[in-house]
């Protein structure tokens, strides 16, 4: 049950708003994000959780559970235009792992703000045009189809008006998806740059991709463990 107190913490507010705009986090996350220990984290998502503001689901072994907002929580933390996100076991893993990189990306680079696709997604609806993704050679009833990014990085500096678009890959996509995807991301001019973090056996795809698209100016590709640390078993 929702309290009945209108009044919630700082802390409380900070962890709800994060969870939605992110659509799914861990603990682990959460407690980098938080600069909070592990223990701490748990506590506030159980606390959370039984006060129905947040839902939990471990879909992997050895794999930390995925918390979303409910609507409760939704309706909680102040943001609108969200609605509670369902997370599937095909899609658990690429949501634990994005919830660690945007945690990692948060501390990385303190100059800029993060947001997640959830958040993306809003806000490209009211602004009515693609703010951070790219454009497809398909379309769909006629109207080009768009690409999102996983993450976006927004610097602080109005002077740097262009946010990095993040790309977290886990699993190796078809060739022609990968170049077509590359080539979109080698011409949008909406974004700065395209920033991929990417498992070590999708990593020499990904390089043949970006060469075939000619986009190696446009994007830059990292190991993803090197923004983010390895998600710890059963955390």
């Amino acid at each position: 049950m929702v309290p009945m107190s209108n009044t919630h913490s700082p802390e409380l507010l900070d962890m709800l708003r994060w969870t939605v705009r992110l659509g799914a986090i861990t603990a682990p996350a959460l407690a980098e994000h938080g600069g909070w220990a592990l223990a701490s984290a748990r506590a506030r998502l159980s606390a959370a959780e039984r006060a129905g503001l947040l839902r939990s689901r471990r879909m992997l072994a050895d794999a930390p559970s995925l918390y979303t907002a409910t609507r409760a929580g939704v309706r909680v933390s102040g943001l609108h235009g969200y609605e509670p996100p369902r997370v599937s076991v095909t899609g658990a893993a690429h949501a634990i792992a994005c919830a660690r990189v945007a945690a990692a990306l948060e501390h990385a680079y303190p100059d800029h703000r993060l947001m997640g696709e959830q958040e993306l997604r809003r806000a490209e609806h009211e602004a009515g045009a693609a703010l951070a993704s790219a454009r497809l050679d398909r379309r769909r009833h006629g109207a080009p189809m768009m690409h999102r990014p996983d993450l976006v990085l927004w610097p602080r500096d109005p002077q740097e008006p262009l946010p990095v678009a993040v790309e977290v890959e886990l699993t190796i996509k078809a060739p022609r998806r990968l170049l077509e995807i590359c080539t979109a991301w080698a011409r949008c001019h909406c974004v700065a740059g395209t920033l991929y973090l990417a498992a070590p056996e999708v990593q020499g795809p990904l390089e043949r991709a970006i060469g075939r698209a000619d986009a190696g100016e446009r994007i830059a590709l990292v190991g993803l463990d090197a923004i983010a640390s390895p998600v710890p078993s059963g955390a």
